[in-house]
This record gives C-alpha cells, structure tokens and sequence, in this order.
C-alpha cells in the first residue's frame, strides 16, 4: 500500500493502552487501512523460529512476520475487545492487511482483536487496556 505521507489515514498517538494508530480521517468500512510489514521469519529454520518478541504475525505453520521493526507503523495498532478493523491474511503472497471491519471515525483508535493465545498471555495477567474495557464495556472480560 502506497501512500505519501499526507494521504496516511492514521497517525500515531498516546491511547489508553500506550502508544496506539489514530484514524487522521475517516476511514470507511472494508477498506484497507495497512500492511504489517517487516522481516519474513522461516520457522522451519531454527535461527528464524527462535526469534521472540511481543511482535510476530503469524502467516501460516510455516511464515512470520516479525514486525518489530520501526517502520512496520501496523505494530501500533493495539488489541481492541471490540475491534474497529481486522487482519486479512494472505498466506500465497506472505502478506498481512490491516481492513477495516465498520467505519472508523476520524480520531478513533484503530484496533484488532489479537486472540485468545495473545489475549490471555500478556493481556489478561495485566488487564486488557483497550478502549471498550477502560470504559468499563467489558470489565468482565478485562478482569477474567
């Protein structure tokens, strides 16, 4: 996805859960919003399936991105218990876009849901931090 710097529909900004991707404008249900990119991980190869940090998206068995790196600006986006976009895997092209799941308004959050694994490693020991669990949505889930 190619846009110049001014066409980006996000920014990085503070959030409740740290630094998180701001919708600059609206952004319109199905749209693609961005790639998470970085450095194609072969876990077949031992040196690549060692390789460990809060970062990796998982292609398939076999690939993952690690997107640990600071131009991946997609590692911004922060887990949301009730997400506003989605990641749609494309595991022929060894690719990760971020879409939009239902408008995203201008100066809202963009998030996605990470999963149960992600969610009850790291999330659920510290309290989930997303937007709809500090407004108190979801205080079930966050304290489970």
């Amino acid at each position: 996805m190619s846009h110049s710097s001014s066409e980006k529909p996000y920014r990085v900004a503070r959030s409740s859960s740290g630094l998180g991707l701001i919708a600059t404008k609206s952004i319109k249900k199905g749209m693609p919003i961005i790639f998470y990119e970085g450095r194609l991980l072969d876990c077949w190869k031992k040196e690549d399936d060692s390789v460990n940090n809060r970062y990796l998206f998982e292609i398939n068995k076999r690939w993952t991105i690690d997107g640990s790196v600071r131009e991946n600006m997609a590692r911004y986006i922060n887990h949301g218990c009730r997400p506003n976009a989605e990641p749609e895997v494309m595991p022929r092209k060894r690719k990760i876009l971020i879409r939009a799941i239902r408008t995203i308004r201008e100066g809202e959050e963009i998030s996605y849901d990470y999963g149960k694994e992600y969610f009850e490693t790291y999330l659920k020991p510290k309290g989930c931090r997303c937007a709809a669990c500090v407004t108190g949505k979801n205080k079930k889930r966050a304290a489970r």
